[in-house]
């Protein structure tokens, strides 16, 4: 499939639709779901344009593993979750819903549910909050 370069998330990346995000270089962009599936449900995806991770160069897959451990790491310490679900789909039949290589960084608690997949917006102060502790988490591990 070509890439579409209109996607949400292309739009984000250029500025035009806004995010919460939580972390930013050259390669990646991290930001939280509006729709999360646990409190600090984020997403890591790089700003090369690739459909799938299997599009993505060497040095973008690269790029957004580094990112997605240290994002996955702060994450864990701001909402002190036990768990963390790590997954990335590629393609509509794996459940893709956004044709941009992206990873979910998904905080799980035990005897929680998670909540159904972008079905639900929370509340934009909560993520607001949820950012700002796992971006001081982030700063702290800088030293």
């Amino acid at each position: 499939m070509p890439y579409d370069k209109n996607n949400v998330f292309a739009r984000i990346l250029r500025g035009e639709l806004p995010c919460i995000k939580v972390y930013e270089d050259a390669q990646t962009l991290a930001f939280l779901d509006i729709m999360p599936q646990s409190d600090g449900h984020t997403l890591v995806l790089p700003k090369e344009p690739a459909v799938t991770l299997l599009d993505l160069s060497p040095e973008g897959a690269a790029a957004c593993i580094v990112v997605t451990r240290r994002v996955a790491a702060a994450i864990q310490r701001a909402v002190g979750a036990p768990g963390l679900l790590i997954s990335q789909f590629n393609g509509e039949a794996a459940g893709q819903t956004v044709p941009h290589v992206h990873f979910h960084i998904i905080p799980r608690f035990p005897g929680l549910k998670l909540k159904p997949h972008g079905r639900e917006k929370a509340d934009p102060d909560r993520l607001d909050q949820i950012a700002a502790r796992i971006t001081g988490e982030l700063m702290a591990a800088r030293g």
